[in-house]
C-alpha cells in the first residue's frame, strides 16, 4: 500500500477539519445532509460543495440544480460547479485554483460525476475520499447498483475508499455489507445503500487517522466492472430465463426499465414475482400463457440447460404505450392481452 499523505495522527489539530464535499445525485445528497448535522460531532467544518453544472431537466427542459446543490443552499454552504479540472484547460486550471483556496483538509466523493485529476486527488492534506456502492474491488465504476441486481449477487454494500488515479482502485478504508432482498430494485437498493453510505462516511470521519492507518489495498484479481447503462438494455429477450428476466425488471427500475413489444406497441415490464421453478411450459418463448388477476404468465427460455420444460415468468404490473402503469387484476378485466398473445423482442415491421 502506497501512503499518499500524512496520517491525522502525525498532526496536532487545534481546529475542526476542512471538509470539501463532492457529489451530484440524491445518493450522494443522503451523505451531505448527515455530514451537515454531524459537523459539530465530528470535528469538522464543511466549507464547499462541489456539483455537476445544472442540466436541462423535465419536459419543459428547464435547467435543474442536482440534489446536492440543493442540500448544499439549504444550508448557505457555498457551491462550485466547473465543467472540468483539466490541466490543459483555462477553466480546469480556474477550477483548480478555486478548490486551493478553500485549503481542504479532506474531500469527499460521493457520485460526482467528473473526473479528479491526480493534481485534485493530492491537493486536500489527507487526499479524497471515495463512497462507493459496491464491496469492492465487486463492481468498480459507474452502476454498480443495478449491476448487482443484474448479476443475482445476494449482497453488496458500501466501501470507503481513498482515492487514487485509477477506476475506484483505491486503498479501501471501511467496508459495510448490505442484504440484497429477493424483491429489492435499483430505487430500493439505491435508497438502502444511500442511507448506508451515509453511516459509514461519518464512521470513519469519527476516526480517520485509525481507517487511513490500516488501509487495505484491492485485489486487482477480483475486481469486476460496473459498465455504464444504456436504454437498450431494458428490452427483454424472452428467450432467457425467467431467473435472468426477472433480475433484468428489479436492476432497471425505474431506469431504464425493462421493455417488451405487442403487436409493435412497446410495453413496459414494471414488476414481477420472484421465479417459480415449478412451473413450467412448452410454448414459445414471449407467448402469454395466461392472464390472471394475480399475474400475467410469460413463457420464457430454460432456467437450466438440463430441464425439458421452459421457465416462466409472472408479470404483476405492466404499462402499455400512452397508459398509465396497471395490475394484472387490471388487465385481466381489459381486452388490451389475451392469452396466446405473443410478446416480441423488437418492433415488427
Amino acid at each position: 500500500m502506497t501512503q499518499m499523505h500524512p496520517t491525522l495522527d502525525n498532526i496536532v489539530r487545534t481546529n475542526p477539519l476542512r471538509v470539501v464535499f463532492a457529489g451530484t445525485p440524491e445518493f450522494a445528497a443522503s451523505s451531505l445532509e448527515a455530514l451537515i448535522a454531524q459537523q459539530e460531532q465530528l470535528d469538522i467544518d464543511i466549507v464547499a460543495v462541489y456539483t455537476q453544472p445544472d442540466r436541462k431537466a423535465g419536459r419543459g427542459q428547464k435547467l435543474s440544480a442536482s440534489a446536492v446543490k440543493q442540500v448544499a443552499r439549504a444550508y448557505n454552504i457555498p457551491v462550485e460547479q466547473p465543467a472540468t479540472f483539466k490541466k490543459s484547460s483555462t477553466e480546469g486550471m480556474a477550477a483548480r485554483q478555486t478548490l486551493r483556496t478553500y485549503q481542504p483538509d479532506v474531500m469527499i466523493v460521493a457520485a460526482y460525476g467528473l473526473i479528479l485529476p491526480i493534481g485534485v486527488l493530492t491537493m486536500p492534506t489527507y487526499g479524497c475520499l471515495n463512497i462507493h456502492a459496491s464491496l469492492l474491488p465487486r463492481w468498480r465504476g459507474a452502476a454498480p447498483i443495478h449491476r448487482a441486481l443484474l448479476a443475482g449477487d445476494t449482497q453488496t454494500g458500501i466501501t470507503i475508499m481513498q482515492m487514487d488515479k485509477g477506476l475506484d482502485t483505491g486503498d479501501m478504508l471501511y467496508k459495510v455489507s448490505c442484504t440484497i432482498a429477493d424483491d429489492d430494485t435499483a430505487a430500493s437498493l439505491h435508497d438502502k445503500l444511500a442511507n448506508l453510505g451515509a453511516t459509514a462516511i461519518s464512521t470513519v470521519l469519527q476516526n480517520l487517522p485509525g481507517y487511513q492507518t490500516k488501509a487495505v489495498a484491492q485485489d486487482d484479481s477480483q475486481a469486476s466492472y460496473a459498465e455504464k447503462l444504456v436504454k437498450t438494455e431494458g428490452e427483454i429477450d424472452w428467450t432467457q430465463s425467467a431467473t435472468v428476466i426477472e433480475r433484468q425488471i428489479r436492476g432497471l427500475t425505474p431506469w431504464p426499465g425493462a421493455y417488451t413489444f405487442l403487436n409493435g406497441a412497446r410495453v413496459k415490464i414494471l414488476e414481477s414475482l420472484p421465479v417459480n421453478p415449478t412451473q413450467q411450459t412448452t410454448a414459445p418463448a414471449g407467448t402469454v400463457i395466461s392472464v390472471g388477476r394475480k399475474a400475467i404468465l410469460v413463457a420464457c427460455g430454460k432456467n437450466d440447460i438440463n430441464e425439458t420444460q421452459a421457465s416462466t415468468l409472472r408479470i404483476t404490473q405492466l404499462q402499455f404505450a400512452g397508459a398509465k402503469p396497471v395490475s394484472a387484476e387490471q388487465v385481466c378485466h381489459g381486452n388490451q392481452l389475451n392469452d396466446d398473445d405473443k410478446f416480441t423482442t423488437e418492433i415488427s415491421d
